[in-house]
């Protein structure tokens, strides 16, 4: 859970993840910034892509990595500080991965230049992703002025992209946003996010194995990955590949790296089971496929989200309330 404080326009961090130290701040509103946290497995086979996700539970409103259609062939998924809201006026400031289909821009200095082997031999419209993204994080870290601290090497969002590009194929990327924080003076910052890493992770270079990708937020003490516990042999891996011939198939497909040689029906079933098997008590999951033909659909549902209601004394969000909370002048 992220936590900041406002005080006369000035926003003062308390915390800004379960790691992060406390700072003492007088009595203040705040705002906190809810995670979305956990796995993100991605398979591309023969014929289709597909994601899973599972939630890991770090804080009582942490939010499960949800695929968001972008368009009919292309999914994102943003892990970190997704949900930034004021509890006290019961305003939401913004819902990161919720506006990811609105958010377009246009590639400008600083961003990455992302050249791969189109026919059009044109960079990709990550670009303006990235900026777009990189643009809206900055819009609404502008007021936070406290210091923030965050695990060594933890970025304060990634983005993972998945989809069909024209007249290349099926690409996977990782965008990572990395808090940045310049000293003014005395306990006051400017904050903002520096442009976007952009790693890409599908294809996979010539002669490397095409095998499941694995993403997960917090990157501190991760789990292991999916495909080291089918490297490792684990025991209930193993029961699940005793279980049906089909599923040691995949599993076999798998760990030679050939991904590609695998039917989406059947990557389904191995799928669907292995996310039952690594998904925590009270977690939540979810599983989609992307097809050239069809798009995206799910195969298990992202969960409705439960809305807590106003505290005693708060008033209700009104429909038409602001998207971004802008402090009164001092």
């Amino acid at each position: 859970m992220l936590i900041f404080c406002i005080l006369l326009a000035v926003f003062s961090l308390v915390s800004l993840s379960t790691v992060a130290q406390e700072v003492e701040a007088p009595p203040s509103e705040e705002i906190v910034a809810n995670l979305a946290a956990g796995r993100v497995i991605v398979a591309v086979v023969k014929d289709a892509i597909l994601i899973g996700t599972i939630e890991n539970p770090i804080e009582v409103q942490t939010h499960p990595p949800i695929p968001v259609a972008v368009t009919s062939v292309r999914a994102e998924v943003l892990l970190g500080a997704v949900d930034w809201v004021s509890p006290s006026s019961q305003i939401q400031i913004a819902r990161l991965d919720r506006e990811l289909p609105r958010l377009r821009g246009t590639a400008g200095p600083g961003t990455a230049s992302l050249r791969s082997e189109h026919a059009s031999g044109e960079a990709t419209d990550l670009e303006s992703i990235g900026q777009a993204v990189f643009a809206r994080f900055n819009e609404v870290l502008k007021d936070v002025h406290g210091k923030i601290t965050l695990p060594q090497g933890e970025p304060l969002a990634q983005l993972i992209v998945a989809d069909y590009a024209r007249d290349y194929g099926p690409e996977v990327w990782q965008l990572s946003f990395d808090l940045k924080q310049e000293f003014q003076r005395e306990d006051y910052f400017d904050s903002s996010v520096a442009h976007p890493v952009f790693l890409q992770f599908w294809p996979p270079e010539k002669g490397q194995p095409r095998e499941l990708i694995e993403f997960q937020y917090p990157p501190e003490s991760p789990s292991p990955m999916l495909m080291e516990l089918l490297r490792q042999s684990d025991s209930r891996i193993e029961k699940l590949k005793s279980s049906d011939k089909k599923m040691a198939e995949v599993a076999n497909l798998l760990l030679s790296g050939q991904s590609g040689k695998i039917l989406s029906a059947d990557a389904i079933q191995f799928l669907r089971a292995a996310l039952d098997m690594l998904t925590p008590p009270k977690a939540r999951q979810t599983l989609a496929i992307i097809t050239i033909d069809e798009g995206l659909h799910w195969i298990v549902k992202p969960p409705a989200e439960s809305k807590s209601p106003p505290s005693p004394g708060e008033k209700e969000r009104p429909p038409d309330a602001p998207s971004l909370l802008k402090p009164s002048s001092p």
